[in-house]
Parts: structure tokens; C-alpha cells; sequence
């Protein structure tokens, strides 16, 4: 499959329910086979209801992307502002808060298009770093991340229903 098939819209209010769904189906994806289904369906609940995506849609911090591959929703991605951890406050930092695609979709270097999107927004906001946390068992996003420039640059606790985990924070500075 040809990246000139995937298309980027930024989300609008009106694209809550298709978010939500991705946002559900994705997490669910990565996941569920790491974690109760007690602490998956608190989460998801609490944190992936439409009424929740629609605060955060509106939200003038936050921006979120869907990505269309042969005009099929296959991921989003979530950036924000005013959240960077204390190592970061020098910089003007993006935050990718959340990038997921449908698992059939993973593997098809669509992602490396999608955060590539990603990047490329932060230059035009003019944001000098990007950065995100991973789970510290994701090897598969964390060698990806690496592969893109990113380094470690310290942890914080991720909650996921009532288990506490650890997210390794990663940035990559970015061309001026």
C-alpha cells in the first residue's frame, strides 16, 4: 500500500462519534491483552466516551487529526499545548498526546506519514520540540519512536483504571 493514499483532515466537533470509536477500537487494540478488563473498561469509560472527546475537541489547547486511507477512518492523533513536564519548559513544546492506528493498518509505514504529519504541524504552530509518553512495555513504539529521532528524557505514572503504570517520556527537538 502507497502513502499517497492516506489523507489527514483536522477533526472537527462533528467527527466526535468517528473519534470515539477509533479512540475505543485503537486503545483497545494495543492494549487489552496487557491489562484487566476491569481496568480497560474504567478507562475507557472515563476517558473515550463521547462527551469526554467532545471537551476535548473543543478544547483551544488540543488539536486531534484522522487519518483516512482510501477514504476509510483507519487512526487520530491528539497534540496539546500546557502540559510539558518541568524538563521541557524552556522549549515551546507539542505534546502528541495520543497517535493510534487500526492494527490491520500497523506495519504499512502509514504511521511514519502520520507523525511525519505530526511534526510538520508543530513547525508550522511554531513549536521548537515535540514530545510524548509511551508505555515502558511498548517496544514496538518505542523502537519506532527511536527510529524518528526520539530520545528518553525521563517517566511519569500513566492510570489505567486502577493500575498505576509507567510511561517513558521521549522528545525530538525540531528544525528551525
Amino acid at each position: 500500500m502507497s502513502q499517497e493514499k492516506l489523507n489527514i483532515t483536522i477533526a472537527k466537533l462533528s467527527d466526535a462519534e468517528i473519534l470515539t470509536y477509533l479512540s475505543i477500537t485503537t486503545f483497545t487494540e494495543t492494549f487489552a491483552q496487557y491489562n484487566t478488563k476491569e481496568d480497560m473498561d474504567t478507562y475507557l469509560s472515563e476517558e473515550m466516551n463521547i462527551t469526554k472527546l467532545k471537551e476535548e475537541l473543543k478544547d483551544p489547547n488540543s488539536s486531534f487529526f484522522l487519518a483516512y486511507y482510501n477514504d476509510e477512518a483507519i487512526g487520530y492523533a491528539k497534540v496539546c499545548t500546557g502540559n510539558e513536564p518541568q524538563e521541557l519548559i524552556k522549549y515551546n513544546p507539542l505534546e502528541i498526546a495520543r497517535i493510534y492506528l487500526l492494527k490491520e493498518h500497523q506495519d504499512k509505514h502509514l504511521g511514519s506519514a502520520f507523525i511525519n504529519y505530526c511534526f510538520n504541524y508543530a513547525s508550522h504552530q511554531h513549536h521548537d520540540l515535540i514530545w510524548l509518553g509511551v508505555w515502558e512495555h511498548n517496544n514496538k513504539a518505542i523502537s519506532f519512536y527511536k527510529k524518528l529521532g526520539f530520545e528518553l528524557f525521563g517517566s511519569h505514572i500513566f492510570r489505567l483504571g486502577q493500575d498505576e503504570q509507567t510511561d517513558l517520556l521521549m522528545m525530538k527537538k525540531l528544525a528551525s
